[in-house]
């Protein structure tokens, strides 16, 4: 039985096929700059240990589906033969609301649902319908869909949590609120924690940390609190997002500089965060090959290191009790020095580093000291497989 994940961008589209429910990877690849004059398909046969590699003008996402359709079902570097070989697709959509505590089936009304969240999620939420509806159009109609949203896991953090200070009517009118983003992958990461460490319901701090980043606080498999807010602007610095701030900080530019609340979103989501404090980069590996060189490289990487630590201060006041904390995503993962910065002066809290362990931590790996109260782990998020197997689970099992 094989489920096909789909992550469907503005300008790109991102699949795995799994064979389920041993959730093991047939095939997968990566279709970027749809719609501009030469667009981009990396696709690999797992199995078959093929690759190819095509460029060519792919005019929207419809045509792009139909292109990875063809792929799929190549005789070279295809691994079925016929799309009736695909028993259901997982869809990741960015934004639920609070309409979504959970993956579901796709209907008409969770159509609805996802375009009335469009607003919240302008650059997302329409990405993710073009991809859906692509599917709808070539895959056979009784082809079973899982819509997977990134806030889902976040609809347990109690109102006083997720509300703003701020008059009540607007989230009463508009839904204004903190929603928390990158939910796959931090319920997957905390189900793979309490696996290894043989702990069900525990209490985690989960640091999802690339170029977008948030932190979670999971009280016995519900999450109680997150950085990201109603966008995933609040919270940490990011690659390019600036994070939590004074909110007059932008009244005050928009002001000074005559700029539109357009410009000033561009400037708070696309030019602010590492790149804008560094004006290097915003590749954290590009951060550390200048920090020596550059005060503002190693500014931006310590602000990054500082905001994360703040956040696990606070989490743990919130948490009580901590079993663990979680590093994931393309830094949390693979940049031990960062992982090390972070948890720096922390001893007295229980959080207790091993530096051999941390510098050799891959894949899934602890990295405490022995005895240390708050283990330390890394553990590779896998958002993809999570999303297969809610699709096996809900529509197919």
């Amino acid at each position: 039985m094989n489920v096909l994940v789909i992550n469907s961008g503005s300008s790109s589209i991102k699949y795995q096929l799994f064979s389920m429910p041993e959730a093991k990877v047939l095939a997968k690849g990566l279709l970027e700059k749809i719609g501009e004059e030469t667009s981009a398909l990396k696709h690999t046969a797992v199995e078959k240990n093929k690759e190819k590699k095509l460029e060519q003008r792919v005019a929207n996402h419809k045509d792009g589906m139909a292109l990875i359709f063809s792929l799929l079902t190549d005789k070279d570097v295809g691994v079925i033969s016929d799309m009736k070989e695909i028993s259901g697709v997982g869809h990741r959509v960015v934004h639920g609301g609070e309409a979504f505590n959970k993956s579901s089936l796709l209907t008409d009304e969770a159509i609805k649902e996802i375009e009335k969240y469009s607003d919240l999620s302008p650059l997302h939420n329409p990405a993710g319908l073009q991809g859906i509806r692509a599917c709808q159009e070539i895959l056979p109609k009784d082809t079973k869909m899982v819509l997977c949203f990134d806030t889902s896991f976040h609809q347990t953090i109690p109102e006083h949590a997720y509300l703003y200070a701020i008059p009540h009517e607007y989230y009463d009118k508009y839904k204004i609120r903190r929603y928390g983003f990158h939910g796959t992958s931090h319920k997957y990461v905390y189900g793979e924690f309490c696996k290894v460490v043989n702990k069900p319901n525990a209490n985690v701090i989960v640091c999802h940390l690339g170029n977008g980043a948030s932190v979670t606080a999971v009280k016995e498999g519900k999450s109680v609190d997150t950085s990201m807010g109603l966008t995933p602007l609040e919270g940490l610095v990011m690659g390019t997002r600036s994070g939590d701030m004074d909110p007059a900080v932008a009244t005050f530019i928009m002001a000074k500089e005559n700029l539109s609340p357009k410009d000033m979103d561009n400037i708070l989501n696309k030019k602010s965060g590492l790149l804008g404090i560094s004006g290097v980069s915003n590749d954290m590996r590009n951060l550390e090959e200048e920090k020596s060189k550059n005060t503002r490289a190693a500014l931006a990487i310590k602000m990054f290191c500082y905001r994360i630590k703040k956040y696990i201060g606070s989490y743990m006041a919130v948490l009580g009790h901590v079993d663990g904390i979680v590093f994931t995503g393309g830094i949390g993962e693979n940049a031990p020095e960062i992982r090390g910065q972070i948890l720096e002066g922390m001893e007295e809290l229980g959080i207790k580093v091993d530096s051999a362990k941390n510098s050799k931590a891959r894949g899934c790996a602890n990295f405490e000291k022995d005895g240390a109260p708050i283990k330390l782990y890394v553990i590779a998020t896998d958002e993809e497989k999570a999303i297969a197997t809610d699709t096996y689970n809900i529509a197919l099992k």
